[in-house]
């Protein structure tokens, strides 16, 4: 009859990866995984008898959260104060706080964006609608007039 499972038998039981496994199944390099490390976004991974970094399951799902809120425009400093010390044990509030104010943030972005791409959109057509008797020095001196820059100095 098999034997109830130890303390010890029970954390080889836990799955755990090196690095080379987690950086496939995330798709990042090792060298990505080491530096999130070292920032303290992942927590540093204990070390086996030979000295190879041992990762916990989780930080599959840690390394997922890091690569999608750097796609959704969250800085290094922001996905640390938005990372718990423990994944399921997530602040709703403050979380729902920091979401909020980063779609603040890019709304403030999209404005500015719509702003710079009106302008730009602006300039082209002040430019292509140079009269086609002027030649490209009086045409650049109108563009500047029309925008209010004066090239006397």
């Amino acid at each position: 009859m098999p034997s109830a499972p130890t303390a010890s038998s029970n954390s080889q039981l836990r799955k755990s990866m090196k690095i080379g496994e987690l950086a496939k199944r995330t798709g990042m390099a090792a060298s990505a995984i080491r530096f999130y490390e070292s920032r303290g976004l992942l927590k540093v991974a204990s070390r086996q008898s030979n000295g190879y970094r041992d990762y916990p399951e989780e930080a599959v799902t840690i390394l997922t959260i890091i690569s999608d809120a750097q796609q959704a425009g969250f800085s290094l400093d922001e996905i640390k104060q938005l990372l718990p010390a423990d994944v399921s044990s997530w602040l709703h509030d403050e979380l729902i706080t920091i979401l909020q104010r980063k779609v603040a943030d890019i709304e403030i972005l999209q404005t500015r964006l719509a702003q710079n791409r009106a302008l730009i959109q602006h300039l082209i057509q002040l430019i292509e609608s140079k009269p086609e008797d002027m030649d490209c020095k009086l045409n650049a001196a109108r563009v500047m007039a029309s925008l209010g820059l004066n090239q006397e100095q």
